[in-house]
């Protein structure tokens, strides 16, 4: 087995080595791969590549870009970036702006301080370099006016120094947006060298991992026993991709060697094949009513086999509804798929690999987003073990069931255990005959209700008028900022919080579970499954489905529900790609 090292520099930024050079020495070093990182630049990326063609190491295509939290660098690294996607290099010229703005500023500062510098001659001295503080420092040193490339920093270059300009404020959810469009992995590089503390780096993951963080850098040359340690703990707390690299610059970082740091890193091959397990995972989102199920509320045995063989390939499984959780397992009790079933179909696929590891994610998980997204459940090895939950608070859906009692509209939500009805009507009797649920009529509900509710539906089997204008109503209330309101089909009108829905679950589950998003699939029918279709990277509708979310769909399956649609769109985006 051998190491890498995912985090080094060349000297199209502020690296002493050529990507050529990196390369030769990398295979000098025994690495089996390197991933180029240069700070908020990717033109070494063509000459690494080209060079590393013939050669015995891997190269990952990267990028370390600059952004501010809270007054203070914070670096992410981007890897696996398509680097000439459009989206990237448009992304990419606004932050170079933003480096060149904040250098005429700096070298504005340190004249001020009596220092002959200008931009123009830091350019003339380091050409065809993206120019950062490590420049700086070396031209100080250069010239006379430091002893040390430290002292350097603690004078004039550091955060804290009065001569430190801040960049154009770039957040580092904005760079991880940006790394996910165009195919990449981010990563929170080196956090202990932002001086936040533990407590404030969890804040700092918090918010990173649900704007869509995938990786942290778990080894590091500076790292103690202690930090990486430390490291591992947020790697498994955050659900990260561990990731590292030496931050090698060459000789601007004396003492620190390509792959070893100062002598005690090492980064396993395990670190870059997990993640390239998370580029190739596929994830498949899919609809019950119309979508999944057929007109007798069943899964042929067609599908069935379909996606135990999407399993077996390692690949996820969401079973993605407005029902309520128990009524959606007892669809996943009827699909009937059992661990011997995924391992007979592993073994039969897999005759020369490993053997079966559930444990070690050797094959795919299946999960269920219940009430349009409102709760997500892990329900591998037929157990549901909670992920997430977004409720509407009651005095938000007590005013909702007002609205629609006023106008005579059928309402209802759930408790654990109950479908809670606003009356036992033909409504109600409608919607049961499917759902299995037993039922509590009540109005007040503060008087039954002992945690927030999932989501509310308002059902009118005679005028579907009357439920547009309860929309309306609700849309253009206060409450209308809280809750989302959709048809989940033109009877049924969906009521959940605004950070739920099927879109915002997909989102949440793929980072929850380091699947790329570029990886997700997800077919739908009708209004409620919009969001979830439009922030798939293929987003499919039912050839029945409503012809408005048709109209936002990747593409139209031949077949219908009756017909194994959902195996069609497993064979073509799964199991034949």
């Amino acid at each position: 087995m051998g190491f890498v090292d995912l985090h080094v520099h060349s000297t199209y930024s502020d690296g002493t080595y050529t990507p050529s050079e990196l390369v030769d020495y990398a295979i000098k070093k025994g690495l089996t791969a390197i991933a180029l990182t240069d700070h908020d630049t990717v033109d070494g990326l063509d000459e690494l590549i080209a060079y590393a063609k013939e050669k015995p190491i891997e190269v990952i295509s990267g990028i370390e870009y600059s952004t501010e939290y809270n007054g203070r660098d914070v670096h992410i690294v981007g890897l696996f970036i398509d680097y000439k996607a459009p989206i990237f290099l448009e992304y990419l010229a606004r932050f170079q702006q933003s480096r060149t703005d904040r250098n005429y500023k700096l070298c504005a500062n340190l004249q001020s301080a009596g220092i002959d510098i200008t931009y123009e001659a830091l350019m003339k001295a380091f050409p065809n370099s993206v120019i950062t503080r490590a420049h700086y420092a070396a031209f100080l040193l250069d010239k006379g006016y430091v002893k040390s490339r430290n002292e350097a920093f603690d004078r004039y270059l550091g955060d804290r120094t009065p001569y430190f300009v801040h960049r154009e404020k770039i957040t580092p959810e904005e760079v991880i947006d940006v790394t996910l469009k165009a195919g990449g992995i981010p990563v929170l590089a080196h956090p202990t060298l932002y001086q936040l503390g533990w407590d404030q780096i969890n804040v700092l993951l918090d918010r990173l991992k649900e704007a869509g963080l995938m990786g942290i850098e778990s080894y590091y040359s500076t790292y103690s026993h202690s930090d990486q340690s430390k490291m591992k703990s947020l790697e498994k707390k955050y659900k990260l991709l561990a990731s590292g690299g030496s931050d090698f610059h060459g000789d601007n970082k004396q003492g620190l060697d390509l792959g070893v740091g100062y002598g005690k890193l090492y980064i396993p091959q395990e670190v870059l094949s997990k993640m390239k397990k998370a580029l190739t995972t596929k994830i498949l989102f899919t609809d019950l009513d119309d979508t999944l199920l057929t007109k007798e509320k069943t899964v042929s045995e067609k599908t069935r086999k379909k996606i135990i063989e999407l399993l077996a390939r390692g690949n996820h499984f969401v079973l993605s509804s407005g029902r309520s959780i128990n009524s959606v397992l007892t669809v996943l009790e009827k699909i009937n798929i059992k661990d011997s079933d995924i391992r007979h179909a592993y073994d039969k696929l897999n005759s020369n690999l490993p053997e079966f590891n559930r444990e070690n994610d050797t094959v795919g998980g299946i999960y269920v987003a219940a009430y349009n997204g409102a709760v997500l459940y892990d329900c591998t090895d037929n157990k549901a073990r909670m992920i997430q939950e977004c409720g509407v608070p009651i005095a938000t859906a007590q005013a909702i069931f007002d609205m629609a009692l006023e106008r005579g509209i059928h309402i209802q939500t759930y408790s654990d255990t109950h479908i809670i009805s606003s009356a036992d009507d033909k409504e109600l009797a409608y919607y049961t005959r499917t759902i299995e649920m037993d039922c509590l009529i009540e109005t007040k509900l503060d008087k039954i209700l002992s945690r927030e509710p999932f989501k509310l539906i308002a059902i009118d089997l005679d005028n579907q008028e009357r439920l547009r204008q309860l929309r309306t109503a609700i849309e253009s209330s206060k409450i209308g900022k809280e809750v989302t309101c959709v048809f989940s089909n033109p009877r049924y009108l969906d009521i959940y919080h605004k950070k739920a829905g099927k879109g915002n679950a997909l989102i949440a589950l793929c980072n929850v579970l380091n699947v790329h998003v570029k990886n997700s699939i997800a077919v739908g029918d009708e209004e409620n499954d919009r969001s979830m279709i439009e922030a798939a990277a293929i987003g499919v509708c039912m050839v029945n489905g409503n012809p408005t979310v048709k109209e936002c769909a990747n593409y139209i399956t031949e077949n219908d529900n009756n017909k194994d649609g959902v195996a069609e769109v497993i064979d073509r985006f799964i199991l034949k790609n």
